[in-house]
């Protein structure tokens, strides 16, 4: 990393520096094409720069930039970074080597404020209000005709209206896009300044401090929970308004230096010299999806650093309660918490009001579910919230524009050829009109004529044939671009009164749509008025329904497939778009006209759409009310599995939840929970061991029997012959089980045995060369969770790894990072980056719940964990999935981060 001078010219080139920090570059560096799979939210269009993407890092790209130094944003970087030139502010660079140790020549910083040329593009990095060294990218990337696109990126930032006062800031009004950081992009997140929050903590430690023990020994230990890197402002003015020093522990300690603070005199590693202490983020309490106190944990810092009271304050925008408008307190004996709701993100106010300002083509969201997805629901969700403050009519006309430009490099050929094949279409279909059509046609003629004056109420330009072959061509274009429905008169009137620019006929068409189709549905109304006086409308409906178009004379009126002569009757009094029609038409099935033969029948790929549920579910009727045959075949009725099903009809049922299996297991089920005595554990384990095996062949030959024999073709000796299949089959499944060993059977608390009384291979639930499954870690984990003594505790770890040890020695590390809630050592500066609101979004996409259930199940059970599993046991899968692995799950959690 080196010193660079704040050039306003200065132009730097990223092949080139990334090139040079290789010791032996090749002459050049050829980029495959970014996948089209790559997050939007974090690449900048026609430019191969990646914002806050080290995750995603691969041979695409050597231009890189950070926003900020929070784990969520660098995480893939690590000591060994080597894929590219990391673009950031000089704090940040600084954090990069100093903290995360990575190799200074990946690493270039920016000046603030001062133009650079990267690339060919012209970068501006200006503040973010987040944390330090935390930027917003602005960026002018070339595009077509000489000019510019502009994009904002705002990595995590906190609105302030001095952002709207630096200059830079105004020439990207009207940008492209910007990239918004939607942490609280909803209307429930409406919490104060900042200003208002940080004056709270100070009136609170003042009032505290000096109420109770003026002129005394210090006694009240203030503590307030931070991240490694930011909420330093209320740490500044704690110091500065209530005359205090802050004790932070050595690792923030480095992160001050770092930043300037190590010499200051407002931070200290002396636990005795001052009553205002730093404390990681969840010490006080969870913050999602609501706050729950850490009282305990309180009490242990109370008593160890020898005090009387303890006041703590956990700063964030989550637990600001709108409703009461005020800040909440928890409290408890001598323990107070107040939540404060600083916050380094905008809330939803100054996200609209940021937008507003900028009023840019469209917003691309960058925190929440599915953003890697521009158009996923929730992101669609978040963009309404900005609907009329984005500049949608130069969005229109962008789109427009691009359409117009790609249909104008069509060669003229390919556009003849298509025409005549159109035409000798058009001819065919003209052929094998019924009799009916053409009388109708015949007797609208007079009718299409006189009435088409109706069509010229907008524009003022008059109807006249085509002598023009660039008129002729405009039109065309214009009609790839509007709905089916819109008159030639229509058009020509549009592209006269847009002075023929086709890009402003078609925004003019969008502007008054609502006019135009009440031209078109006024006229058609007329002719379909004298229609039904000349002929029997229900005589001519299905032929009218496969025409088009209405043609006669010089005028012609195409018809979409929302409006139909045999829904006329619906269409008389409508003013309405055919987008909203067609929606009211989808809504009132009864008033619909009559469906063509044609479509009654569900074509030829029903009987195997059928055929699949039924042999899922060989109950299900078939037709109308007109139940299957199969059903008259008797259910198989084996004795061992009758008398298990009885008596273990709860157990049973309880399996099944926990494998996510069908009815088709039941009788699986019952055997297993006859050989262990009801025993479930046992059960599972014989389940899960045996998964692999013999049982999921048999469980096919099962349903492959089940669903051999045809629906609606079952003889008399159809049910002899499945009830001898089915029962071959459940002899084999109870052989198979009697012939187990039985050390499959152990009981799964003899990990609770005294050390010298287990057995770490006799009394595991895998055998020797298996990978460890994840059910012996826990299992394990709910013992200890019951176990109150320190020891016992231990014990029961240390039998659990001495198992790990005996049979899958290459399982012990992940399970040691499992059992320590890390995925790494702590010197590689590895975070999961797990957090309360993301398990929880997980959870409501997985088992297609919502958050208000998730909320009450969480109130009851008090776990996420537990709220999962009971989600996840009322959830109906086609299969049962594989068991889990020790290994498996800790990868997963290594992708995740």
């Amino acid at each position: 990393m080196d010193s660079h001078p704040s050039d306003k010219n200065l132009t730097l080139d990223s092949t080139h520096l990334f090139l040079s920090t290789q010791s032996s570059p090749p002459d050049s560096l050829i980029f495959p094409p970014i996948p089209r799979t790559f997050p939007p939210s974090k690449h900048i269009p026609n430019t191969r720069f990646l914002i806050d993407a080290f995750r995603y890092a691969a041979d695409f790209s050597v231009s890189y930039f950070l926003s900020h130094f929070h784990s969520d944003h660098y995480t893939g970087l690590s000591p060994s970074w080597s894929k590219g030139i990391i673009f950031c502010s000089e704090i940040t660079s600084r954090l990069l080597s100093q903290i995360l140790n990575i190799n200074p020549k990946f690493i270039y910083p920016l000046p603030i404020k001062i133009p650079v040329l990267i690339d060919g593009c012209e970068v501006v990095l200006v503040g973010a209000n987040h944390c330090p060294g935390a930027v917003q990218f602005l960026f002018k990337v070339p595009g077509r005709n000489g000019g510019f696109e502009r994009y904002v990126h705002t990595g995590d930032f906190r609105f302030c209206k001095t952002m709207l006062l630096q200059p830079v800031m105004n020439e990207f009004a009207g940008c492209d896009a910007v990239y918004l950081d939607t942490t609280y992009c909803n209307p429930k997140f409406l919490f104060p300044l900042q200003e208002e929050s940080v004056e709270y903590v100070v009136n609170v430690i003042n009032r505290v401090g000096g109420e109770l023990y003026e002129g005394l020994q210090k006694r009240v230990l203030f503590l307030v929970a931070t991240y490694v890197i930011g909420k330093e402002k209320i740490l500044i003015e704690i110091f500065k308004k209530c005359g205090r020093k802050v004790c932070v522990d050595s690792r923030k300690m480095e992160v001050l230096r770092v930043l300037g603070y190590g010499d200051s005199g407002v931070f200290t590693e002396d636990e005795s010299e001052t009553d205002v202490h730093v404390v990681g983020w969840n010490v006080l309490g969870e913050t999602w999806p609501y706050f729950r106190p850490n009282f305990v944990r309180m009490k242990e810092i109370m008593v160890k650093r020898g005090y009387d009271k303890v006041v703590g304050f956990v700063p964030t925008g989550w637990t600001y309660e709108v409703k009461r408008n005020t800040f909440a307190v928890r409290s408890k004996d001598a323990f107070e918490i107040h939540l404060v709701p600083y916050s380094e993100h905008s809330n939803y106010d100054e996200l609209r009001e940021y937008v507003k300002f900028l009023k840019p083509k469209r917003v691309i969201p960058t925190v929440g579910m599915d953003i890697e997805k521009l158009e996923s629901k929730h992101a669609n969700k978040m963009r309404k919230y900005f609907a009329g403050l984005v500049d949608e009519m130069a969005s229109k006309k962008e789109f427009l524009m691009g359409f117009h430009r790609g249909t104008s490099e069509i060669d003229e050929n390919v556009e003849e050829g298509a025409g005549s094949g159109s035409n000798e279409a058009l001819s065919k279909e003209g052929e094998v009109k019924s009799k009916t059509t053409k009388a109708t046609e015949d007797n609208s003629s007079s009718i299409l004529l006189d009435s088409s004056s109706r069509l010229e109420e907008f524009g003022s330009k008059d109807v006249t044939a085509l002598d023009d072959e660039e008129t002729e061509k405009m039109v065309q274009e214009i009609r790839n671009c509007l709905p089916t429905w819109v008159t030639q008169n229509q058009i020509l009137d549009l592209i006269s009164s847009s002075g023929r620019n086709i890009v402003d006929a078609v925004s003019n068409f969008y502007e008054h749509e609502t006019q135009l189709y009440e031209q078109v549905s006024a006229c058609t109304t007329f002719i379909s008025t004298s229609q039904t006086s000349s002929l029997d409308f229900s005589a001519s409906t299905a032929k009218l329904n496969s025409d088009k178009t209405i043609s006669q004379g010089s005028v012609k009126i195409p018809l979409s497939q929302e409006y139909k002569l045999p829904t006329i009757k619906h269409s008389i009094k409508s003013t309405l778009s055919p987008s909203k029609r067609k929606k009211t038409i989808t809504n009132n099935p009864k008033k619909k006209g009559k469906v063509p033969s044609k479509m009654e029948s569900s074509g030829a790929k029903q009987p195997t759409i059928t055929s699949f549920f039924n042999k899922l579910l060989p109950n299900m009727s078939q037709g109308d009310g007109v139940e299957s045959k199969s059903e008259e075949c008797p259910k198989d009725e084996n004795p061992l599995q009758s008398n298990a099903i009885k008596t273990y009809g709860e157990e049973i049922d309880q399996f099944l939840k926990i494998i996510n299996g069908n009815e088709s297991l039941k009788g699986y089920a019952a055997t297993l929970l006859e050989k262990t005595k009801g025993n479930v554990s046992m059960a599972l384990d014989l389940y899960y061991d045996n998964q692999e095996g013999d049982h999921g062949k048999t469980v096919n030959r099962l349903e492959f029997s089940k669903s051999s024999v045809q629906f609606g073709s079952c003889n008399k000796d159809c049910s002899s012959a499945l009830e001898k299949i089915v029962s071959e089959e459940l002899q084999h499944i109870t052989d198979m089980s009697v012939q187990r060993p039985s050390k499959e059977l152990m009981d799964p608390t003899l990990v609770s045995l005294p050390p010298e009384k287990y057995d770490p291979i006799e009394h595991a639930c895998w055998s020797s060369g298996q990978p460890a499954p994840y059910i012996h870690l826990a299992r394990t984990f709910d013992l200890v969770e019951a176990e109150r003594g320190k020891i016992k505790a231990m014990s029961m770890l240390c039998n659990m790894f001495r198992s790990l040890l005996a049979l899958s020695p290459d399982d012990v590390l992940p399970a040691v990072y499992l059992c320590t809630n890390k995925i790494a050592s702590n010197h590689e500066n590895i975070e999961l980056n797990i957090g309360g609101s993301l398990v929880t979004s997980a959870i409501e996409e997985a088992c297609g719940t919502n958050r208000s259930k998730i909320r009450d199940m969480y109130n009851r059970l008090g776990d996420l964990g537990d709220v999962a599993q009971e989600c996840r046991q009322t959830q109906a899968l086609l299969a049962p999935p594989p068991p889990l692995l020790i290994k498996d799950v800790y990868s997963m959690l290594c992708k995740i981060r």
